[in-house]
């Protein structure tokens, strides 16, 4: 394959494919700048993190901070993104819905890959430098986790629980940037994006069910089987309860619990509507935690005032 065809998860109107010259789609793609929906679930967290660590304080969240935030969710999932292609190139070759990504279609190298991974990571770096020493630490302890993660699919069936510990860890990181140390509140919203995350990507997984099974992908969709509508139940329900505790321990206003109860709605709605022979609805329910995860932002900013 030698053009840059639309991926099957792009929104046919994404501005890679309308706007974007030629010859930089297939790195804008390589990075998924092209379906934002990851970027949002990777910042979310991060951005969450900070508003409840400025909500224990009394204020709203730092605008600078969250700049940065959202700088650095976009490059690390860039990288990210771009080390799981050059680690799953054969598999994806094999996928329908990810033949055409570009490692895998050869678009682009394994050693241009590489290359445009380590420029991500290094941005990313000098970002985390101006975060303070203790979210310092916690940043480069993530990249262990991103670093396993595209192996999790190999050796157990529960690579979305291994992702929620991945894309979560900004709720710890923006906590530890905004009060310079961690607290339970923090541990407990991390808890809450862990279920989430397993959740929406349980949801995302059904897309690929057919696929996975021919080529012996495992995920938590494939272990759930008919049960999948229970199962992303249960983890949205663990997701509300910790969330819920995150703000009660942290001594959230009343003002955090009308938009905790809109989050819980929304995630409700989710649960009901997902069905294992869906994949267009799947899709549509798994880009719509972007805004989930917003309102949860806001509620938790929220609780930081009084009536």
């Amino acid at each position: 394959m030698t053009t840059s065809a639309r991926l099957p998860d792009a929104a046919p109107a994404n501005w890679v494919d309308r706007h974007a010259p030629a010859a930089l789609r297939p790195w804008l793609k390589l990075g998924r700048f092209d379906r934002p929906a990851g970027i949002w679930l990777l910042m979310l967290p991060g951005w969450q993190g900070i508003a409840l660590a400025c909500a224990m304080a009394g204020r709203w969240p730092d605008a600078i901070l969250l700049a940065k935030f959202f700088v650095g969710a976009a490059l690390m999932r860039a990288a990210g993104c771009a080390f799981n292609d050059i680690v799953d190139r054969d598999i994806d070759a094999q996928v329908a819905r990810t033949a055409a990504r570009p490692v895998a279609s050869g678009q682009i190298s394994v050693k241009q890959a590489w290359a445009f991974l380590i420029g991500c990571s290094l941005v990313s770096f000098l970002i985390l430098l101006t975060l303070g020493p203790l979210a310092i630490g916690l940043g480069v302890a993530s990249c262990a986790l991103v670093a396993a993660y595209p192996f999790m699919k190999r050796i157990t069936w529960w690579p979305q629980a291994w992702l929620g510990l991945t894309f979560n860890w900004g709720a710890l990181l923006g906590f530890a940037a905004a009060m310079g140390e961690l607290a339970p509140p923090a541990l407990l919203l991390y808890l809450g994006g862990l279920f989430w995350t397993l959740g929406y990507d349980t949801i995302y997984a059904i897309q690929d069910l057919e696929d996975d099974a021919l080529v012996g992908v495992k995920s938590s969709t494939r272990r759930l089987g008919a049960h999948v509508q229970r199962g992303v139940a249960v983890f949205y329900g663990l997701s509300l309860a910790f969330a819920l505790a995150a703000g009660l321990t942290a001594g959230l206003s009343v003002f955090f619990l009308p938009l905790f109860a809109l989050y819980a709605a929304h995630l409700v709605m989710q649960a009901r509507r997902v069905r294992v022979d869906e994949p267009a609805q799947a899709l549509f329910l798994f880009k719509s935690n972007a805004w989930a995860g917003l309102i949860l932002f806001v509620a938790i900013a929220a609780g930081a005032f009084t009536a």
